[in-house]
């Protein structure tokens, strides 16, 4: 590393109070030369003392100046690493007097291994799921909802349109559709809970297995302000399509989760026979 660190004493111990003893009292070997970026080998390690419980929840990291002091880096490799950082939901910013970069509350796992509606997901991680209902009516089905439900363009479908929230917190735009006639009054209910549950116990169909699609988005001003995120803030759209065991297909839906606030868990095992 660069001679500057040996003179650096002051600056470290500014970083092991301003850390509490959570990272590395070494700044971490950064390699210079062709093949690599040493914002992106910062970016690596800063996530790695995440994942590895060396910084948690709450942390805040010390100053731009003694963070990339005490690295040997300019300012502005510091930023690049950081702005990766906020990218991927592992640190957020703040401004004003108590500002700073603090590491992020983890991100809720979406299992999709398994079919189970999101207030199921949430208790799972002990969080207390909630919803907003922003909107619920019967419309004509379009041709992407028609052709998912087996339905004939313009057959009546029950959309409900909610907020998700994961301990208060905005998490998931939902937009599900329904066949009118498999739910007859669904609308009269409370659609501020679980809705497979809903639609278990008072119709006795829930929905057995599913069919999802992932895509990565950016939000737009409306979803913006409803996640209570900044315009073109990274989402991930899962487009599904829910099936009863005898194979009726029972929902259509698109919902929208924050990329900061969730990813996307899948377990795999290996194939029976051989390929």
């Amino acid at each position: 590393m660069h001679a500057e660190q040996g003179t650096l004493g002051g600056r470290r111990a500014r970083m092991t109070a301003a850390q509490h003893g959570s990272l590395t009292r070494r700044p971490p070997e950064l390699v210079r030369g062709p093949g690599t970026t040493v914002h992106a080998q910062i970016e690596d390690w800063l996530a790695g003392a995440i994942s590895a419980g060396q910084l948690v929840p709450g942390d805040r990291l010390p100053t731009e100046h003694d963070l990339a002091a005490w690295l040997g880096v300019s300012r502005m490799t510091l930023r690049h690493a950081l702005g990766e950082l906020v990218q991927r939901g592992l640190v957020v910013r703040t401004v004003g007097r108590r500002g700073g970069t603090f590491v992020a509350e983890p991100k809720l796992d979406q299992d999709v291994t398994t079919l189970a509606g999101f207030s199921e997901q949430l208790r799972r991680h002990g969080m207390v799921a909630g919803a907003r209902v922003l909107a619920a009516d019967e419309i004509p089905a379009g041709p992407a909802a028609a052709a998912a439900l087996g339905l004939a363009d313009g057959d009546p479908v029950l959309e409900v349109r909610r907020l998700r929230l994961g301990d208060g917190r905005p998490m998931v735009l939902e937009d599900s559709l329904f066949p009118a006639r498999l739910f007859p009054g669904m609308l009269s209910c409370r659609l501020d809970g679980s809705l497979y549950e809903l639609l278990d116990q008072k119709f006795g169909q829930r929905p057995h297995r599913a069919k999802e699609t992932f895509e990565p988005v950016i939000a737009g001003v409306w979803e913006a302000e409803a996640l209570e995120i900044e315009e073109s803030a990274p989402l991930m759209l899962v487009e599904r399509t829910a099936y009863s065991r005898a194979g009726q297909p029972l929902e259509y839906a698109r919902d929208l989760f924050r990329g900061d606030r969730t990813r996307v868990v899948i377990w795999t095992s290996e194939l029976a026979g051989e390929l």
